[in-house]
């Protein structure tokens, strides 16, 4: 295959396989109820049609959005991998629908549960009090609606928390940290200047630059390399379909180049920390750039950011087992906390065998809401 031919199918493969690259922009779909608050918060109420309401709520909590997008609702993330819409699914199943964009892009964990509590006191206001509350939310969103149910269990009657950080924020975002030190080992010179330093540029010309060569070099480089990138790593690909390399490097990248900035503002500090973890690969455990986080950004993380398992409402969380992004291993951190705390509450993870980041489909989302709604 010549150099030319290459270099478009990496670069093709940019667009094809990135689970994380914002959508284009959308015209809103139709909302029965659309306003913004004074914060700038959007957001939509939809109902079903006229006599099919069953009187009870269900509230979307979103996944993360770049601070360089202007903030407004991500509507592509309300469409589930087989093209499901989830307002309509939702009201069609007789519950009422409603979101918000929350008042901030970026590390928006504080911002949107507050933005979600406006939220749902708007609604009172303008359908009226929903018989039962239920909030369901994905990735960035997961971490939100598991902190909302364990600390406003008299706002909501339940929660469905999907492929989101729940077990140890902090050792997510190590998880990150820890794949671009690698990546840099395995792939010196793609990415300027560290893991916990991204300039601007890297931001400005990530889909016209960065990642096209990221992919080209992923493309070109002895598969070995590759391989020992995410064998250190733990990173998951699905051994069945070769491009989930590029979905697998680029997806965790992209939280590298959009989400360190902004993290290290709202947290107050740096949070990254490697300086006692071993790398498997002894002659990367030996060169790797060691960083120390902030205690400042430690002690916010521990306080705002961290979930406790203590359930007084019923809970419910699906995760893929095969997670690039935010790993599996957050349902099991998750459910032994529940399991310390023994709140008495119901609690129930789904794990579902595939590969992706939040990439459920129509029926396992229905199976894990059904068993939420069953719960008295």
């Amino acid at each position: 295959m010549s150099r030319s031919v290459k270099l478009m199918f990496a670069f093709l493969l940019v667009f094809a396989v990135m689970p994380a690259m914002p959508a284009i922009a959308q015209a809103a779909p139709p909302c029965d109820y659309y306003g913004t608050h004074a914060n700038g918060a959007q957001y939509c109420i939809e109902m079903p049609p006229e006599g099919y309401w069953n009187g009870e709520l269900v509230v979307f909590a979103h996944g993360y959005v770049s601070e360089t997008m202007p903030v407004g609702i991500p509507w592509e993330q309300m469409v589930l991998k087989d093209g499901t819409y989830i307002p309509d699914l939702v009201n069609s199943l007789g519950f009422a629908f409603a979101t918000t964009s929350y008042s901030v892009n970026g590390l928006a964990v504080v911002r949107g549960g507050i933005d979600i509590l406006d939220l749902v006191e708007v609604f009172g206001q303008v359908i009226g009090e929903p018989s039962r509350a239920y909030l369901v939310g994905a990735s960035e969103g997961g971490l939100i609606t598991t902190l909302m149910i364990e600390k406003h269990p008299g706002v909501f009657d339940g929660g469905m928390a999907l492929c989101g950080p729940i077990g140890d924020f902090n050792e997510q975002i190590n998880y990150w940290g820890n794949f671009r030190i690698a990546f840099d080992y395995y792939m010196p010179g793609l990415l300027p200047p560290s893991a916990i330093s991204i300039p601007q540029d890297v931001m400005d010309n990530w889909y016209s630059v960065y990642a096209p060569n990221i992919a080209y070099q992923l493309a070109n480089t002895d598969p070995a390399t590759v391989a020992s990138l995410l064998a250190v790593t733990g990173a998951p690909i699905d051994p069945l379909d070769p491009n989930s390399v590029f979905e697998t490097v680029l997806g965790i990248l992209w939280y590298n180049a959009f989400a360190t900035n902004n993290g290290i503002e709202v947290l107050r500090g740096q949070p990254f920390d490697n300086l006692d973890y071993v790398y498997l690969d002894p002659f990367l455990n030996a060169l790797a750039p060691r960083y120390a986080a902030d205690k400042k950004a430690l002690k916010t993380i521990e306080h705002k950011y961290e979930t406790s398992g203590a359930l007084k409402r019923p809970l419910v969380t699906m995760h893929t087992t095969g997670d690039p992004v935010v790993p599996y291993w957050h349902a099991t951190k998750y459910a032994q906390k529940v399991s310390a705390n023994d709140n008495g509450a119901p609690y129930l993870n789904i794990p579902v065998a595939s590969y992706g980041h939040c990439n459920f489909t129509t029926p396992e989302i229905l199976n894990g809401f059904s068993w939420l709604v069953s719960q008295p």
